[in-house]
């Protein structure tokens, strides 16, 4: 809802408003974008109760600046102190806390596009690659944008060239998963080596997503959830089984 679509008088109902604009952002951009909702909405703050600036706010950042995130919140306190100002800061919660760990089960090739064949689904345990989308960072892989781009790669001034000259002659895949939706791969990715069956292909930071979204389609198996203790002991949390993908369909 933009500031031109609002009634000068709020309905009775409407006591907060809801921004959600972020997405595993500094308080740099909080700041900036803070500044732009008090000129286009703050007429009506005193019409409202609380204020929520939503998530995307990467508090757990190691280069996030909290001292100028508690400065920005202080001082719109201080600009509107009836308003209760909420933060929902799942992302920081979880961001960087576990990775999606899959094997290799196939290889296949088809007019020279060569896709590894995962135990993992893009469509069931990673939806928010195919929705939003964006590419997961692979562990010792690294994305090429598109298939154009390898054949260029021979030419250092080539600006689409991979950042790493060093990678230029190593195997790429694209990535498949294992349903049965035509749609169920992504990207391509470089890789140091050959892949084998039975290789780990682990993709990053991806446990607050998969979590919350994976699905069973067509019996498709959700991940084991496991704990990676410091003494380098694996904890298994959670294992899912056809039973569970049973029980949702009863």
């Amino acid at each position: 809802m933009t500031a031109d679509k609002l009634p000068d008088v709020l309905p009775a109902d409407i006591r907060g408003f809801h921004c959600h604009c972020h997405c595993e952002s500094g308080s740099d951009v909080f700041e900036r974008t803070l500044s732009h909702i008090e000129q286009k909405f703050s007429r009506w703050f005193s019409q409202l109760e609380w204020v929520n600036f939503g998530g995307g706010h990467l508090v757990t950042r190691a280069d996030y600046d909290v001292d100028r995130l508690v400065r920005i919140i202080s001082g719109f306190h201080e600009r509107y102190p009836h308003l209760r100002v909420i933060f929902e800061p799942g992302s920081a919660f979880a961001w960087q806390t576990g990775p999606l760990v899959s094997s290799v089960v196939d290889i296949v090739e088809d007019h020279g596009i060569r896709t590894a064949i995962l135990d993992v689904s893009f469509t069931c345990h990673m939806p928010d690659c195919l929705e939003m989308p964006y590419y997961p960072d692979v562990r010792g892989a690294e994305h090429v944008d598109t298939l154009s781009d390898l054949s260029n790669l021979s030419n250092p001034s080539n600006p689409n060239t991979l950042s790493n000259p060093n990678t230029q002659n190593c195997p790429v895949y694209r990535l498949g998963g294992n349903s049965c939706l035509a749609g169920d791969f992504m990207g391509y990715w470089r890789f140091p080596r050959e892949l084998q069956v039975g290789d780990e292909v682990i993709f990053e930071d991806m446990i607050h997503y998969t979590t919350v979204k994976t699905t069973t389609f067509n019996g498709i198996t959700h991940p084991s959830l496991t704990m990676l203790h410091a003494d380098g002991r694996l904890e298994l949390l959670r294992r899912f089984t056809y039973e569970d993908y049973r029980s949702r369909m009863d």
